[in-house]
């Protein structure tokens, strides 16, 4: 097994009409295709929603992984939680990921992606108080707080893990290695747990694009993060993305690739409850829109 993708092979995923992937023969995860942000945003409110209740009706708590994005599903995830009054007392949430500074520390309270701040305003901040999530029961991760983190996750069972994915099929801030000296192999990726890294480079230039128009001396070139063995933990693992282009060619990679480390989402293959869900917009490829592109 090569630790790299073949480009013969990616080519031939990428010319895959976006259409055509539900249900393809070769499919390696299981995936649902949605047709827009709102639609998807509304699955993943209602799969934390359900999961929340039903164990609530069983009086057993819910212990989750959550992620600061795809921005979508926080308006539904609240008017859900309020409109049902479905209690939070029992919900445990575990925050995946952190950006950082330079020197490995928190950044400015209301820094573009200063994770705390956004989920409080958008996760937490429209829930009615009685309803919300119990301060002691919401674990926030920085350098401070790894170890209690990870006691706390190591305590019982994680019930789901939902995320997104980056340019390279990042879950959290589990990104491929691409240090010269000090490469990962898959197995060593599967077993990582938390720490604190730099951030590579083209992740850092895939958010300079996204957020500062490609001002990227403003991304975060560190982060805190879970790691793949927390995340694929749980009992369920939910992805997605409706942020178009430049999670394309992860998905495709995702989709068909035997897990490789560039691409650390395609160990989702080994979890036995994984589902992916991407939005049209972030499943077309422009390679299949151009057939006739000759690219090798």
């Amino acid at each position: 097994m090569s630790d790299r993708v073949d480009p013969r092979r990616l080519l031939d995923w990428c010319r895959i009409p976006a259409e055509a992937l539900p249900g393809h023969p070769d499919l390696r995860v299981p995936f649902r295709l949605v047709a827009d942000a709102p639609e998807m945003g509304r699955l993943m409110a209602r799969e934390l929603v359900d999961l929340v209740a039903a164990r609530n009706a069983e009086r057993r708590p819910t212990r989750v992984i959550v992620p600061c994005g795809p921005s979508g599903w926080y308006a539904p995830w609240t008017e859900m939680v309020n409109a049902q009054g479905l209690s939070l007392a029992r919900l445990t949430v575990f925050h995946m990921d952190e950006c950082l500074d330079w020197q490995g520390r928190p950044l400015p309270e209301n820094h573009p992606y200063n994770f705390r701040t956004f989920m409080e305003r958008h996760f937490y901040g429209g829930i009615r108080p009685e309803l919300n999530v119990p301060e002691d029961r919401r674990f926030w991760l920085l350098p401070s707080t790894l170890e209690r983190v990870g006691e706390a996750i190591a305590e019982a069972p994680i019930d789901l893990t939902l995320g997104g994915w980056g340019q390279d099929g990042h879950v959290a801030y589990n990104q491929a290695r691409r240090h010269p000296f000090l490469p990962v192999g898959l197995e060593e990726l599967a077993a990582s747990t938390i720490r604190v890294q730099e951030n590579n480079l083209d992740t850092i230039l895939a958010l300079a694009h996204r957020t500062f128009g490609a001002a990227f001396q403003f991304v975060p070139p560190m982060s805190v993060t879970l790691g793949m063995k927390e995340c694929l933990s749980a009992s369920k693992v939910r992805v997605f993305s409706d942020t178009g282009s430049w999670k394309q060619t992860a998905l495709r990679v995702a989709l068909f690739s035997e897990p490789v480390p560039d691409y650390p989402m395609t160990l989702l293959q080994r979890h036995p409850d994984a589902l992916v869900t991407a939005t049209m917009e972030t499943a077309r490829h422009p390679i299949s829109e151009h057939p006739e592109w000759e690219l090798l």
